[in-house]
């Protein structure tokens, strides 16, 4: 029989002053695997909390990614608050945020000035907008802003359509996952030094990262990128096709693909048709391309023949509906819905033979834990009891105003 696993990251313990996105993804995958995660919101709370929908646990967007972690409420705004985070740093691994630059500094806790040297071994990562410095730092980042100011939406769209959002949260997203890249490989190098260090992640710079290939084409040729919609810009067929079910997307990487697929689909002549002899030749008579192929594939019914094309090794699928994917027998299969009690939400994709990840706790209301987690940081229930008469910290949301 498997034992249950605590987790590789058990023992490595984080404090989590970070809210919305990038930073509470990226403390959930390292809570999902065992780290000890103490998210700290302020008094109003991580204004996830307010938005929909809103399901059993309250907010879906803040519970889908702030599970496996103990929940406290301080007010850094008042020095006592300010000290028991310190209180709290002493045997710490990581502290994560992602305030404004320059925020912890006016509050007397920044890195080089007071956290580096009285803490050698914690690894400081802050995520920002924009960096601390530069035309643009130490301004606001916000997902879909970046997109824009970062080239992502230009890309994104048909010539038809004009620049899309990207209907994920994608710069958050990557940008959690590069402080958690960022995080474990301090704490490598931490292993032969001994020390700590600060780990500046911005938004900005995670999505310049998603501009492959596009802007590796551009400083390589000059060639400007255009958007085009669900084909690839450097590769035929690799697109979206109409079948008699609904849409499908047809994905040929190779020349063995693509011969394979025409076979497949009753029309080889196309394999010996010069003008698609190569990939390179393909993308550059694209349009004739697919009017051949869309008329062939309108007869099918697209999920069957996505399914036969993709056993026969040929990349395609009909594009299905969130709904859909969600109940798929292969979701399933990799564990990739997780259910606990009320509690519903995705599953962990990084999956680990003798050190699984797991769900320990579900997401918890505002201060949930307040009272234990200040007990570990030796302050007494009288202490305790003052602290959240005069609110520095809170074991309950705020009643709501009427006024």
């Amino acid at each position: 029989m498997k034992q249950k696993s605590d987790g590789a990251l058990k023992g490595f313990k984080v404090i989590d002053l970070s809210r919305v996105l990038a930073g509470p993804f990226c403390t959930q995958i390292l809570g999902d695997h065992g780290a000890e995660i103490v998210k700290i919101e302020p008094p109003v709370g991580d204004e996830t909390r307010t938005w929909g929908p809103f399901g059993p646990n309250g907010s879906a967007y803040y519970s889908g990614i702030n599970r496996n972690k103990r929940h406290a409420a301080v007010d850094f705004s008042k020095q006592e608050g300010r000290d028991l985070l310190l209180r709290m740093l002493e045997g710490a691994d990581v502290l994560i945020h992602n305030f404004k630059a320059g925020t912890l500094e006016r509050w007397g806790l920044g890195y080089e000035g007071i956290l580096a040297s009285k803490f050698p071994r914690l690894i400081y990562c802050q995520i920002t907008g924009f960096g601390e410095d530069g035309p643009l730092g130490g301004l606001p980042g916000y997902d879909s802003v970046v997109q824009a100011i970062a080239g992502n939406m230009s890309v994104n769209g048909s010539e038809d359509s004009g620049p899309l959002r990207v209907g994920m949260s994608i710069v958050d997203i990557g940008t959690g996952m590069n402080a958690l890249a960022a995080i474990l490989m301090a704490a490598l190098e931490r292993e032969r030094s001994g020390l700590g260090q600060k780990l500046d992640v911005c938004l900005y710079d995670c999505a310049l990262a998603y501009l492959h290939p596009h802007a590796a084409g551009y400083l390589q040729t000059g060639a400007a990128p255009v958007r085009s919609g669900n084909q690839h810009p450097s590769i035929a067929p690799y697109e979206e096709f109409a079948t008699k079910t609904g849409p499908m997307f047809l994905g040929a990487g190779n020349n063995g693909q693509f011969v394979a697929a025409c076979k497949m689909l009753g029309c080889s002549e196309l394999t010996t048709d010069p003008r698609f002899a190569t990939n390179a030749l393909r993308v550059q008579n694209r349009e004739e391309l697919h009017g051949f192929l869309q008329a062939v594939l309108a007869k099918f019914d697209g999920e069957e023949l996505a399914s036969r094309l993709l056993r026969s090794g040929i990349p395609a699928s009909a594009i299905k509906d969130v709904p859909s994917v969600l109940a798929a027998p292969h979701t399933h299969h990799r564990k990739m819905i997780l259910e606990k009690g009320e509690y519903k939400a995705l599953g962990i994709p990084i999956k680990m033979s003798r050190t699984p990840g797991s769900l320990r706790s579900t997401p918890k209301t505002l201060g949930a834990d307040t009272r234990e987690i200040c007990r570990e940081a030796g302050l007494s229930d009288v202490e305790i009891d003052r602290m959240v008469a005069e609110r520095t910290v809170l074991e309950a949301p705020l009643p709501i105003s009427k006024s």
